[in-house]
């Protein structure tokens, strides 16, 4: 995300409406909550902070549930969800407030990070895949996820949680392994539910990421690729633009990490040096046993 814009002066201080006050010559309507409500919704996170600290009758249009779904989904630049199941200045807080997943977990594994942006499944199937091409293959065959993933370097992935979607790429220490040539990093493509951190069984460790599949690419490669896709937006003119390499793909000298994000899907390429191939990993975290998939990590080392 873009840095947030500073304003040249503070918001200057002024005295709330009161009941008594108000007359058909009044500086203030009966509808002065309804404006300054509309009004606060063009205000960024810390602007409405201030803009709540100014005295008690501020706060309570600035802590308007409207208000904050308003910047959420202004900020995010995603459509509004069905259904949320938690207040939006807890949505906002969660994906605005610098943390990502191993914030809460494995942090000794993480090295760094940067947030992509924000994306949408509007269907609960999603295709995750460690290459891209004009038109985009589809996985075909039985055999499951993890075939589907070994074979093809691709994979299909039903039971997604609707809504939006955050996608950070990190940096972190490899696990455990048998790649004697392992460097020790991976690149991971972190992608999560908005309201995952929320969750309080997530925070307790109780939501285990699981491995749905892997790939092995046993030759040179000019770069570590991954996507997200949503299935029923695979075709979409928005879509098109990911896979339009070279319009955001690093030259090939150039070895800082390059994403791509659209209104259904997101994707990620850092060019390689000489090479012996990459090991791809694919890892999925259900909402407890037997629910939907509430976040998706695509993981790449050197071979």
């Amino acid at each position: 995300m873009g840095k947030r814009i500073r304003r040249g002066s503070s918001i200057c201080s002024c005295s709330s409406p009161r009941s008594s006050s108000i007359t058909p010559n009044s500086i203030f309507s009966c509808y002065e909550e309804d404006i300054w409500t509309e009004i606060a919704k063009y205000l960024d996170g810390i602007s409405l902070v201030m803009l709540g600290a100014t005295n008690r009758w501020f706060h309570q249009i600035a802590m308007h549930d409207s208000v904050w779904k308003f910047a959420c989904l202004r900020d995010l630049r995603v459509p509004q969800p069905e259904h949320v199941d938690f207040k939006w200045i807890k949505l906002y807080t969660s994906a605005f407030d610098g943390s990502h997943s191993y914030s809460f977990h494995q942090q000794e594994k993480h090295i760094d990070w940067m947030r992509i942006g924000a994306f949408f499944f509007d269907s609960t199937v999603a295709l995750l895949t460690e290459k891209l091409s004009s038109p985009m293959e589809i996985p075909r065959g039985g055999g499951g996820t993890e075939q589907m993933a070994r074979n093809t370097g691709s994979c299909v992935l039903s039971s997604i949680k609707t809504g939006i979607w955050i996608a950070d790429l990190q940096l972190v220490r490899c696990p455990a392994c048998n790649l004697n040539t392992c460097e020790g990093t991976m690149q991971t493509l972190d992608a999560r539910h908005i309201e995952l951190f929320l969750n309080e069984e997530y925070k307790k460790g109780s939501w285990q990421y699981e491995e749905i599949g892997c790939h092995e690419i046993k030759k040179h490669t000019d770069g570590a690729m991954a996507a997200i896709f949503d299935m029923r937006h695979l075709k979409d003119s928005s879509t098109s633009e990911i896979l339009e390499l070279k319009s955001w793909v690093g030259k090939p000298n150039d070895w800082q990490p390059k994403a791509r994000i659209t209104l259904h899907a997101v994707a990620v390429n850092t060019n390689l040096q000489q090479n012996e191939g990459i090991h791809v990993k694919y890892h999925a975290m259900k909402a407890g046993p037997g629910g939907e998939i509430v976040s998706i990590r695509i993981s790449q080392q050197l071979i």
